[in-house]
């Protein structure tokens, strides 16, 4: 009794006269309601299978006050966004993780100001169950827009937009970025550089402040040269740039962190185009592990970080704070302190137990980085 491609729709009434039970049943087991036994529903699964029937989404939202999509909201325009090879790595792992959810994704981008007032709307006009946000800037309005409208949300990167501290408690996927700077100086340091220098991303953001941080430790100064410090903003015209400011600036230095790959491809441009031998004139480190550190010439030593995988734990936070049930059989992940030592941040999968094995509490998730030494040192 499959129904014709071209014929009417089949209906929820026909899946409840097939199966023999009550249109408010067959309503509860499509939508997922408790209380329905399981011979029961098998029935209804049985028949809906038969007869072809796809639950009416805007019926269906009414009844479970769920959308089943999921907005991604991207503080960058939309040229940074399918430049930037890291974009791509963390929507693939948030694609990945939604799509086996049965959850839609929808993209968004800041490319004006005037765009947040249009985020704006459509996050409080109730089209989602959720948002995913990233690269946000110090002054960016959207986490105050999500509280405001009272959505879920889970956030890519520390914290540190106006009215962090006064908020409760976030969610949020980040890299241990403090401690990877630190690996990346370090190495530079043991192969004997002595005037490293540093081209940061955007200091409103605050990846690009931990790295910066991080290769303050590892000089073991908390005022480096100012001479050895340029902004790159996280792309490669800007590490280009950056590059040829510091040897302006510091015609001696022997080495350069660059906190993104894309900077530091930037920065090998500008160090051919001025007859600079790498690694034997100036060694040079990157940040991040994607396409470009295997691509340049010669390959990067870099930082590694699983961008992929940042954007699937996003998604699966996400996921639980909608629906607590998903965390009940999630891999255990105790307690741990932060890479700045906050507590109550725990490291994959983002389930933190509560003490005695009670049930399971969502927290901010930090992952690990680690150094991949390749030609460029």
């Amino acid at each position: 009794m499959v129904s014709e491609p071209n014929g009417p729709r089949p209906t929820l009434e026909a899946v409840a006269a097939l199966a023999g039970v009550s249109r408010a049943t067959v309503s509860r087991v499509v939508n997922g309601g408790a209380g329905v036994r399981a011979a029961v529903q098998e029935r209804v699964r049985e028949a809906v299978a038969e007869l072809g029937y796809v639950p009416n989404s805007a019926a269906r939202s009414l009844v479970t006050r769920r959308t089943g999509a999921v907005a991604v909201v991207i503080a960058e325009p939309e040229t940074r966004v399918f430049s930037d090879p890291f974009f791509g790595r963390q929507l693939r792992g948030i694609s990945r993780e939604l799509a086996a959810a049965d959850t839609q994704l929808l993209l968004m981008f800041v490319e004006h100001r005037a765009d947040y007032d249009r985020i704006g709307r459509y996050l409080s006009g109730g089209h989602v169950d959720g948002a995913l946000m990233f690269s946000l800037h110090r002054d960016d309005p959207l986490p105050a827009m999500a509280e405001r409208a009272g959505l879920p949300t889970v956030y890519g990167g520390r914290p540190d937009w106006a009215g962090a501290e006064r908020a409760p408690r976030p969610l949020y996927v980040d890299t241990d970025n403090r401690d990877g700077a630190r690996q990346a100086v370090r190495h530079l340091l043991g192969r004997g550089r002595r005037r490293i220098a540093v081209i940061t991303g955007p200091l409103d953001q605050t990846s690009a402040v931990d790295r910066l941080d991080g290769y303050r430790d590892a000089l073991g100064t908390p005022e480096p040269d100012p001479r050895l410090i340029a902004d790159g903003g996280f792309t490669a015209q800007g590490g280009e740039r950056a590059m040829a400011e510091l040897l302006d600036a510091a015609p001696d230095l022997d080495a350069v962190f660059a906190c993104s790959d894309l900077m530091a491809n930037g920065a090998l441009r500008t160090l051919r185009a001025r007859g600079r031998r790498v690694p034997q004139d100036v060694a040079v480190v990157g940040y991040d592990d994607l396409e470009p550190a295997a691509w340049a010439d010669p390959p990067l030593t870099t930082v590694r970080q699983d961008v992929e995988e940042m954007g699937r734990l996003m998604a699966r936070l996400l996921l639980r704070l909608l629906d607590p049930r998903k965390g009940d059989g999630a891999e255990r992940a105790d307690r741990a302190e932060g890479a700045d030592g906050a507590p109550g941040v725990a490291r994959v999968p983002g389930v933190a137990r509560v003490p005695g094995g009670g049930p399971a509490e969502l927290a901010p998730v930090i992952t690990g980085a680690r150094l991949v030494v390749r030609e460029s040192t």
